[in-house]
């Protein structure tokens, strides 16, 4: 039962799931409660007469496929996004906050997926940025740096905060976005997406803060697409689906299961029909047949170690390392995103300079990158611009594709990977993070190529996309495309691969080959493991 003022309609009928009521007794006054929200986007209705509320003093995990509107939620309660319908109130008193700021003056802090720190200042400038100790009109940056030595000590992040956040891996800028966010005395802190570029250890000293914080009374509203981590670090959920809500439960009621089931609408077990079809392509033989693509010796100054590599067709090789192991390095070289320092590559037996993703483009190999937002999408086009980019990209300029063909393509692959909202005139940026990631697949996979390299394709994004794109990758591998897939989660990377390079410390340590004795632990042995490259 609800204490204080009746809720809303739309948040008391939380949905029993087995006959099991999911409303815990008693609960304190909200810190946050959203009613009916509603918000319309040009050709997408992104969230339906919603309902949330936030308590003090717990960890709230916010779930739901890509498209189904957490983010949305988020950016409606912090005011990047005014509302069509609805209400929002933050300790007892109506808001509709103009403005992020106005959200951070009342109390709520955010930390989005994707990055947004400013990489030419300094880490202590980024962490203080807005809140920096003044002496009369002007800035004290000794007490600045000071102070913002405080607080990333709260995260054991023990870094010169005078040192530029350029020289700082992607995972230490993370935990800077952090400790900037809690700079402010917060009622409330939302972190989307925090752990996505954090090791282990980093996300147990993560999560060590973010307890602290609930345990001080903080609400803390919290969205991952790593459910063992929501298992672990949150006291209750929310499930949204197709931009409505499906319901509020209490995490430690509620089966993983059972929430997959919530979230996407059909049942948990459909994955093991996909995992093993996976699995079954993972561990086919490609024997011994001439390979597609052979690197050798193929190495960039500072970047990543000579290796050798060989691609043969319809094979999936996959990538696997900790963060900053080299995966990314390697991969831009076969892609020619990089250019080589060292080494040759040969296709079908021939050398090729592999110069730029233009040349590669031409010999059929594409690359997605794992920096979706910065090297990817191309936020003010339209889901059919971006998907017809690179095609249009190997055609030249003054060879436009005609319309119909085009047109029969974006159709195509809107079906293809059931990109939501089926909208091809849709803007990209208004579209979750897994739907850009098929914009951006659509657009490799247009160009026919016989080598795909991914990059992180389910990074960040739900499990029902990921089963989504897990699957493709089997069936473009059945249908004779070689594929390169590079994934954090090492139980994705051997479902999928048939072969597995190891990388540790920017150079290739071990070459697995998948059978049914392999599992994520095999691989972290070998990445742990001393000794020479094999």
């Amino acid at each position: 039962r609800w204490r204080g003022p009746p809720p809303a309609p739309a948040a008391a009928a939380v949905p029993q799931l087995h006959g099991r009521s999911t409303m815990p007794q008693p609960l304190p006054d909200p810190v946050v409660e959203m009613t009916g929200i509603t918000i319309t986007f040009p050709g997408v209705k992104a969230l339906d007469d919603v309902s949330f509320r936030l308590l003090p003093g717990e960890v709230h995990a916010l779930l739901g496929e890509n498209g189904a509107g957490k983010s949305t939620l988020i950016k409606a309660l912090t005011g990047v996004y005014g509302i069509d319908a609805g209400r929002i109130v933050v300790d007892g008193r109506d808001e509709r906050f103009s403005d992020p700021g106005a959200a951070q003056d009342a109390g709520i802090s955010t930390v989005y997926q994707e990055v947004n720190l400013c990489a030419n200042l300094s880490v202590g400038e980024n962490v203080m940025l807005g809140h920096e100790v003044r002496s009369g009109p002007f800035i004290n940056w000794r007490a600045t740096h000071r102070a913002a030595a405080r607080h990333l000590a709260q995260l054991s992040l023990d870094i010169d905060p005078r040192s530029p956040l350029s020289s700082h891996t992607i995972a230490v800028q993370q935990l800077c976005a952090i400790a900037r966010a809690i700079v402010v005395d917060a009622k409330v802190l939302i972190l989307d997406e925090p752990t996505s570029s954090l090791d282990k250890a980093e996300v147990a000293e993560l999560f060590r803060v973010v307890r602290q914080l609930r345990d001080s009374g903080v609400a803390i509203l919290f969205v991952s697409h790593f459910l063992e981590q929501v298992y672990e670090i949150s006291d209750r959920m929310t499930v949204l689906r197709n931009g409505r809500l499906v319901g509020e439960y209490r995490t430690a009621e509620l089966s993983r299961i059972e929430l997959v089931s919530a979230m996407i609408g059909r049942a948990g077990e459909a994955f093991d029909d996909i995992e093993q079809e996976a699995r079954a392509v993972a561990q086919r033989d490609h024997g011994s047949g001439p390979p597609l693509v052979r690197a050798a010796g193929l190495g960039k100054d500072g970047s990543i170690e000579p290796f050798d590599l060989e691609l043969r067709e319809g094979e999936i090789v996959g990538f696997a390392g900790l963060l900053g192991s080299g995966r990314t390095e390697a991969a831009r070289l076969v892609a020619g995103a990089d250019r080589a320092d060292h080494g040759t590559i040969e296709i079908d037996g021939a050398p090729v300079r592999m110069t730029s993703p233009l040349v590669a483009l031409k010999h059929d190999i594409a690359f997605s990158t794992e920096a979706r937002k910065k090297e990817g999408i191309v936020g003010d086009r339209t889901v059919r611009e971006n998907i017809a980019l690179a095609l249009q990209a190997g055609r030249g300029a003054w060879r436009p594709i005609p319309r119909r063909e085009l047109d029969a393509i974006v159709a195509k692959y809107i079906s293809a990977l059931n990109i939501n909202p089926p909208n091809p005139h849709a803007l990209i940026k208004n579209l979750s993070g897994g739907n850009q990631q098929k914009v951006l697949l659509a657009r490799w996979l247009a160009t026919s190529p016989r080598l795909l390299i991914l990059d992180e394709p389910t990074r960040g994004i739900d499990i029902g996309a990921k089963a989504e794109i897990q699957k493709l990758v089997a069936d473009l591998s059945r249908d004779g495309m070689s594929v390169v897939f590079i994934s954090s989660e090492l139980d994705e990377v051997v479902r999928l691969s048939e072969r597995i390079m190891v990388l540790r410390d920017r150079a290739k340590v071990a070459e697995v080959v998948n059978d049914e004795t392999i599992d994520s632990g095999t691989i972290l042995e070998a990445i742990a493991a001393t000794g020479a490259q094999e």
